[in-house]
C-alpha cells in the first residue's frame, strides 16, 4: 500500500475510534500502530510499540507535569479558587458587571498557581455560575464565561501547555512560561472588557446580595449585612506566595523549572495543612491521599497520550507526512505568513474533534520543523498554537470546559456553547495581533536567560 493511502487509512480509523468514544491515547495507539503494520509489517509494530512506552516518559523533564498537577490539586483542595472569588467580588462588585469581572479575575489567578483549564473551569463553575444567574446573567453567557475563562489555564504560567510544548518543541521552559504571561493577562482584561460592556443591561451587581460562602455566612451570621465582613485575603497571600516561588525561583536562577514545581507543590501541600488544621489529622490526610489519587489519575492520562500519540507520530515519520508537507508549503507560490496561517488554521477544526493534549503532541512535530524553516520563533509559534488548542476546548463538538462547566452547573450544554462564540471571535482578535505583532509574546522571554 502507498504512503498516501496508508495516511488516508489511517486517518479515517482514528476519526471512527473517537467517534466510538473510545479513549484518545487507545484511538491514537490502535490508528497509529495499524498504519505502521501496513507499511512495515508485524516486527517494526511490536519493535515499537515496546521502546516507544519507555523512550517517551523516561526523559527527566516531564518529572516536572505531575509536580504542577500535584500543586494544582492541592490548591483547588486548599479552597485557593474560593478564597480568591470572594475577595474579587467584594472588590468589583460596585462596577457594572462586576461579578462577572471577579469570575474572569479568580480564574486568572486560580490559573497562575493550578496550571489547569479544566480544574480552573470545574472549580469557578461552583462558585459564580449561581452567583452570576441571580444578578441577571443568561444561563448561556454564565456558563460561557467560565468555560472561556477557564482556559486560562491553559495560557498562564504555570501552564501544563506550555510546559509540554517546550518539552516537545525542545525550547527553553523557562522562556515558555514566560512567553505565556503577558497573552494570558490580555486575555483576562479583554473578557473583562468585553463583560462591562455587555451585562450594562442586566441586574446591578450591587443590588444582588452577594454569596460568600458558608465559611463567611457563620461568621456574619444574620447580621451579616449590617456588619463588616472578614474578607479571606489569606488566599491572596497565599496564591502570591506559590506564584512567588513558581516564577521568582526560575527567572533568579534559584531554581530549575522541575525543581520549583516540586517545591511549589510542597507549599501547596503546607497551604493545605494550614487551611485545614482545625478540622484535625483525619481531615487533612483525607485530602491528601485524594490529591494523590487524582494526580495520579490525570498524570497517567497524560502519559497515555503521549505513548498513543508517540505510535501515530512514529506511523507519520514513517509516512514521511511532515517531509510532503515541507515540501507541498516550500513549492506554494505564496508569503510565508500566509502559509503559517493556513497551518495554524489546520489547529481549528482539530480541537473541535479530538482533546487539547493530543492535537499538542500531535501537531508539534509536524508544525515546527516547517515553522523553523521558514523562520519564524519557537517560542511565538507556541503561544499561537495554545491560543488555538484554547479556542478547542470551548468550540463544539468536543469543548471539554463546555462539558466541565455545563456538568457542574447544571445547565444544558447547548446553551454554553452557544454563549461562547462572542468569545471565540475575541480571541480569534488576540490571535490576529499577536501575529502581526509578534514582540508582545516575545519581550518578556527575551528577558529570560
Amino acid at each position: 500500500m502507498s504512503s498516501g493511502l496508508a495516511v488516508l487509512l489511517v486517518i479515517g480509523i482514528l476519526i471512527v475510534l473517537l467517534l466510538l468514544r473510545m479513549p484518545v491515547w487507545l484511538a491514537l495507539a490502535i490508528s497509529g500502530g495499524l498504519g505502521l503494520f501496513v507499511l512495515r509489517g508485524e516486527e517494526f509494530v511490536t519493535s515499537t510499540l515496546a521502546t516507544a512506552s519507555f523512550e517517551e516518559t523516561s526523559t527527566f523533564s516531564l518529572t516536572i507535569i505531575p509536580m504542577f498537577i500535584l500543586l494544582g490539586v492541592f490548591a483547588v483542595r486548599a479552597k485557593i479558587a474560593e478564597q480568591v472569588f470572594t475577595v474579587a467580588r467584594y472588590v468589583f462588585k460596585k462596577i457594572p458587571g462586576g461579578i462577572g469581572i471577579s469570575t474572569v479575575a479568580a480564574c486568572a489567578g486560580f490559573a497562575a498557581v493550578s496550571g489547569s483549564s479544566i480544574g480552573t473551569a470545574a472549580t469557578m463553575s461552583q462558585l459564580s455560575v449561581g452567583e452570576m444567574r441571580k444578578a441577571g446573567y443568561p444561563a448561556s453567557m454564565a456558563g460561557a464565561l467560565v468555560a472561556v475563562a477557564g482556559t486560562l489555564g491553559a495560557m498562564i504560567p504555570p501552564s501544563l501547555f506550555l510546559v509540554l510544548y517546550a518539552i516537545l518543541a525542545n525550547v527553553s521552559i523557562a522562556q515558555m512560561l514566560a512567553a505565556g504571561l503577558i497573552p494570558g493577562l490580555l486575555s483576562a482584561l479583554t473578557y473583562a472588557v468585553y463583560i462591562l460592556i455587555r451585562t450594562r443591561k442586566y441586574a446591578q451587581d450591587s443590588d444582588v446580595q452577594p454569596d460568600l460562602g458558608a465559611e463567611l455566612v457563620r461568621a456574619v451570621g444574620a447580621q451579616r449585612a449590617r456588619q463588616k465582613v472578614r474578607l479571606p485575603y489569606r488566599g491572596l497571600f497565599r496564591l502570591g506566595i506559590i506564584f512567588l516561588i513558581i516564577m521568582g525561583g526560575i527567572y533568579s536562577g534559584l531554581f530549575t523549572p522541575t525543581e520549583s514545581a516540586a517545591i511549589g507543590a510542597v507549599a501547596a501541600l503546607l497551604i493545605l495543612v494550614l487551611e485545614f488544621r482545625k478540622q484535625g489529622f483525619r481531615t487533612i490526610s483525607f485530602h491528601f491521599v485524594e490529591a494523590l489519587k487524582e494526580t495520579a489519575k490525570t498524570t497517567s492520562m497524560v502519559f497515555a497520550i503521549i505513548i498513543g500519540s508517540a505510535l501515530l507520530s512514529t506511523f507519520f515519520v514513517v509516512a514521511r507526512v511532515p517531509q510532503t508537507i515541507s515540501d507541498a508549503v516550500a513549492g506554494l507560490n505564496a508569503p510565508d505568513w500566509l502559509i503559517m496561517v493556513l497551518l495554524l488554521a489546520l489547529l481549528l477544526p482539530l480541537g473541535m474533534a479530538l482533546e487539547s493534549i493530543s492535537i499538542l503532541v500531535i501537531t508539534v512535530p509536524l508544525i515546527y520543523p516547517v515553522a523553523m524553516d521558514m523562520g519564524f520563533d519557537g517560542i511565538w509559534l507556541g503561544v499561537m498554537m495554545i491560543k488555538l488548542i484554547e479556542i478547542g476546548m470551548v468550540t463544539p463538538p468536543v469543548g471539554i470546559n463546555v462539558f466541565v462547566v455545563a456538568g457542574t452547573a447544571r445547565i444544558p450544554t447547548i446553551e454554553v456553547f452557544r454563549g461562547v462564540w462572542p468569545f471565540v471571535l475575541l480571541e480569534i482578535l488576540l490571535l490576529a495581533l499577536f501575529f502581526v505583532w509578534p514582540d508582545l509574546v516575545l519581550w518578556l522571554p527575551s528577558l529570560v536567560q
